[in-house]
């Protein structure tokens, strides 16, 4: 059963690292493909040409999340606080799916579309920022996961000062779709190491 239960969470890691790699990958793509966009939020590059792959992008994220959720319930860390963190992760997951299906409005009026995908970014930003809080706080306890606290933390530290400058940037109208890439970065990065750490987790374990 113990074995079972490791190569499932190895799977799930495995998939998770894909799915954000390719996150970040069409992230970049997208400012080769749309040059004239690197002044816009990122979620603009899912309107217009090429807009599938901006798509594909939130759908990998969402997947990611998805497989980092499982493989966390099944191989991360058991305090409440962490428990409550994973389940953040699942409300990312399903956000993330909304800001696929819904658009969001690169010019006004602002459309019904539109609005849902706002209102998914605003449940998107604050769910990630509280996960990856709890989490990083968790990964205190258990012997495997102590020695990646101090990572986790400082990715979680990078997500917090992205947070602090979109927001600011986007109340001053002033660099707020760089401080909006960096804040993505920061999430991606934080899902990225942490899915690599799970799968190191998972890997010590199948050896013993």
């Amino acid at each position: 059963m113990k074995d079972s239960k490791t190569t499932s969470s190895t799977l799930f890691a495995t998939t998770a690292i894909a799915c954000f790699a390719y996150g970040a990958l069409a992230l970049l793509m997208m400012h080769v493909l749309r040059p004239e966009y690197a002044n816009h939020m990122v979620s603009d590059y899912a309107v217009g040409r090429y807009g599938w792959v901006m798509t594909t992008c939130f759908l990998a994220m969402s997947i990611g999340c998805v497989m980092l959720l499982l493989g966390l319930l099944r191989s991360g860390p058991s305090s409440a606080v962490a428990r409550l963190g994973t389940f953040l992760l699942g409300i990312v997951s399903v956000g993330l799916v909304i800001s696929a299906i819904f658009p969001t409005d690169v010019k006004r009026p602002v459309t019904h579309s539109g609005y849902i995908h706002f209102i998914s970014f605003l449940v998107n930003v604050g769910s990630i920022l509280l996960a990856a809080m709890l989490l990083s706080a968790g990964f205190r306890s258990p012997p495997r996961w102590r020695t990646y606290q101090r990572t986790a933390v400082a990715l979680t530290l990078l997500i917090v000062l992205g947070f602090g400058l979109q927001f600011f940037t986007i109340v001053w109208r002033w660099h707020y779709a760089l401080a909006n890439r960096f804040f993505i970065m920061a999430v991606l990065a934080w899902m990225f190491v942490t899915s690599i750490r799970l799968r190191a987790v998972t890997t010590d374990s199948a050896r013993e």
